[in-house]
């Protein structure tokens, strides 16, 4: 195990082997890519979100697809979905439990009743498809007395390939074991308990023998699966005043986006263009296109190019149309463009972004939110984007009849 982690530091990222390189690839699967002059190669991908008993949600499965959108009435529990979904892509890239799960006890069912010890706690998990087929992975979290994790699970094609089990309270380890398959069928160590073992695989598993290389492709696939990942929460507040230059990667709140369009706006003129197509659809009057001013402060401010009339600031538009811009560009862009940990060590085509997006529909008007949804699912279909968010019902009702979209009804 490597040495002690200040406290926010991640994990080191896995040594990454690309799953699935030990031999031909299979075409079929939920995401798929063409290589560049090769076969179709699979991109890992969560694939299911499963909340055993976590908050409002019981015994719950929820396949997703390229565009998965939840639904439902106030209270029914589409925040909270997402919330999980993200935990667990934060685990996956190596944050530690207390950071993930700041009020772990408003994770706990609201009727679970502790234990002789005076223990509570949450299960939640997935799976993720990808070259070695489905994987699943499920945790088992206390979060109460301590929170800790006590129980991780990681399956694929039948085999238990890693388990956790809190063995001594009065340790801050769990007892992991992994699948071996050489002399030793199963390798035991200790593993820390407030950090995700799957994720920690790739530093501890020597890759020798057959077993050793299954256990590490299927970690590997999970780890690339939930680490990538973007939650997108456009705060259109603090969209609005101009802002200094920088290194231009998309913040969450898109505070920045003047920013990283002053970045992108010369690197890729095709995203532009497209940008600018979709602003015209979403934005009151003629748009022609999307540029960037540079003040004489030093600042940079978006606008809206109108041809021949004046360019309006984005400060001076609705909050509905800058929520719709700031996601537009999301969709447009990928993990080089937004402030996430971009798996440097996995090729391009191994990788696909999943935006979540709570409220993805909030503050929009009927004609955005359509236009956004059909944006959605074109550049999903090339594979490289997907979309988890949570909408309310006049979306989901069109989206009910937009093919490739699937629609997770929680009122009932």
């Amino acid at each position: 195990m490597s040495g002690p982690r200040a406290p926010g530091q991640r994990a080191p990222g896995p040594r990454v082997s690309v799953p699935g390189a030990r031999g031909p690839v299979p075409a079929e699967g939920p995401v798929a890519a063409a290589g560049r002059g090769g076969p179709l190669v699979a991109r890992p991908a969560v694939t299911e979100l499963r909340l055993s008993a976590f908050a409002g949600h019981r015994s719950a499965a929820h396949a997703l697809g390229p565009v998965t959108l939840f639904t439902g009435p106030s209270g029914s529990g589409k925040s909270t979905a997402l919330r999980a979904y993200e935990a667990l892509a934060r685990l996956g890239a190596g944050d530690p439990l207390d950071e993930v799960f700041p009020d772990p006890a408003g994770c706990v069912p609201e009727r679970a009743r502790p234990d002789a010890q005076g223990r509570r706690g949450f299960r939640i998990g997935c799976t993720v498809d990808g070259p070695e087929g489905p994987v699943h992975l499920d945790l088992a979290v206390q979060a109460e007395p301590r929170l800790r994790i006590v129980g991780e699970r990681l399956t694929g094609r039948g085999r238990t390939l890693l388990a956790t089990a809190l063995r001594d309270p009065g340790r801050s380890t769990v007892q992991a074991e992994w699948h071996t398959a050489g002399a030793t069928p199963v390798t035991r160590a200790p593993f820390p308990d407030d950090l995700l073992g799957t994720a920690l695989l790739p530093l501890r598993v020597a890759g020798k023998t057959r077993g050793q290389l299954e256990v590490l492709a299927a970690a590997e696939q999970v780890v690339i699966g939930l680490r990538s990942a973007f939650a997108c929460d456009p705060r259109p507040e603090r969209m609005r005043a101009p802002v200094p230059p920088g290194e231009g990667r998309l913040r969450r709140d898109c505070g920045n986006l003047a920013e990283v369009l002053h970045r992108t706006h010369t690197d890729c003129p095709r995203r532009h263009h497209r940008l600018a197509a979709v602003a015209g659809a979403g934005c009151a009057g003629p748009v022609t296109g999307v540029g960037v001013q540079e003040l004489p402060e030093g600042t940079v401010r978006a606008v809206l190019e109108r041809g021949g009339r004046p360019a309006t600031p984005l400060g001076r538009l609705g909050d509905g149309e800058l929520r719709y811009l700031a996601l537009a560009l999301t969709l447009l862009t990928g993990p080089g463009v937004l402030e996430m940990d971009r798996i440097a060590e996995v090729p391009d085509a191994m990788q696909s972004l999943t935006l979540l997006a709570d409220g993805l529909d909030r503050g929009l008007d009927g004609r955005q939110a359509g236009e956004l949804l059909r944006l959605a699912t074109d550049i999903a279909a090339d594979g490289h984007i997907r979309v988890a968010g949570a909408v309310g019902e006049r979306t989901a009702g069109e989206a009910r009849r937009t093919p490739g979209v699937t629609v997770v009804d929680l009122g009932g």
